[in-house]
């Protein structure tokens, strides 16, 4: 029997915790110049620019995982054919958890947010993520970085005059819940938001991609979450490109990842699954 898969057409792309869908703006050109359709699905309450988010932070305050899931699923399903998945960060993150529920014919997470029971939390990280989880009552607000820890967590490879250019155009309000959901995820029972099936024999290809100087989310973080997939019949691999911070989306050389990345999605959405021959009874009984 011959398996066909079609080259996927349509690329959606997530974004993460801090920034907007702007943060996608030259990929999305990237793409859309090669053909793509592209699809750059905001948060729930963050369709508007990031100078309203700034001035106004409480669709932030409101956000959960659950209902960020419910509305990128709902834009999915909407779609005629599985699309390449991309998500940056917490986009990494719910990457993993879309291509779990069964959307996408291929997911690249960069720089991703781990699922659950990855508990790996690297000293950079720690100090990236502090000035959140430092004051218990910022479970309950937006919280905005100042330049200097923005610059840690998301451009500390590049010249100053650059990353607060960058600070200025895409930095937005964090949700304190969300950051403290993942910082309890390994210590809470039960389920929580970023929950995956590791063992998911039927979850589309996925490739993680580390940056080598990411501090918020470093690559052993990247090779962590990659080890914690056991499923035998999907592909999970893991890339890392030298130099890069956490911002890859506006990183230098960007456009080696957005080429790099996209080339695997193809290749792999296109790859004929595995052809496991079903398990049949023995001719003879067999005594033990």
């Amino acid at each position: 029997m011959t398996h066909t898969r079609h080259a996927p057409d349509t690329i959606v792309l997530v974004h993460g915790f801090w920034v907007t869908p702007r943060s996608w703006e030259h990929w999305a050109a990237r793409y859309e110049s090669q053909g793509y359709r592209v699809i750059v699905p905001a948060y729930p309450g963050f369709e508007v620019e990031v100078d309203a988010l700034n001035a106004d932070p409480s669709p932030v305050e409101a956000l959960t995982i659950p209902g960020i899931i419910g509305h990128l699923e709902e834009i999915l399903r909407g779609l005629a054919s599985p699309p390449i998945i991309i998500g940056h960060s917490a986009g990494g993150a719910f990457t993993q958890i879309l291509l779990d529920h069964g959307f996408g014919a291929a997911g690249v997470a960069l720089n991703s947010v781990p699922t659950e029971g990855v508990s790996v939390v690297p000293f950079s990280q720690a100090r990236a993520t502090f000035p959140v989880l430092k004051n218990p009552a910022n479970r309950h607000r937006a919280i905005r970085y100042d330049f200097e820890h923005w610059n840690y967590a998301f451009t500390n490879t590049f010249p100053e005059d650059e990353a607060r250019a960058l600070y200025e155009r895409y930095a937005v309000p964090v949700s304190g819940s969300l950051v403290f959901e993942g910082a309890l995820a390994n210590v809470t029972p039960g389920h929580q938001g970023t929950w995956v099936d590791y063992h998911n024999e039927d979850r589309a290809p996925l490739l993680l991609v580390a940056g080598s100087c990411d501090t918020i989310m470093p690559p052993k973080v990247q090779w962590s979450n990659a080890a914690h997939y056991r499923a035998a019949k999907t592909i999970t691999e893991v890339v890392e490109f030298g130099g890069k911070p956490h911002f890859l989306p506006a990183a230098p050389g960007w456009e080696e990842i957005a080429d790099f990345v996209l080339a695997w999605a193809v290749r792999h959405a296109t790859t004929p699954p595995p052809i496991v021959p079903e398990a049949t009874a023995p001719a003879e009984p067999i005594t033990v």
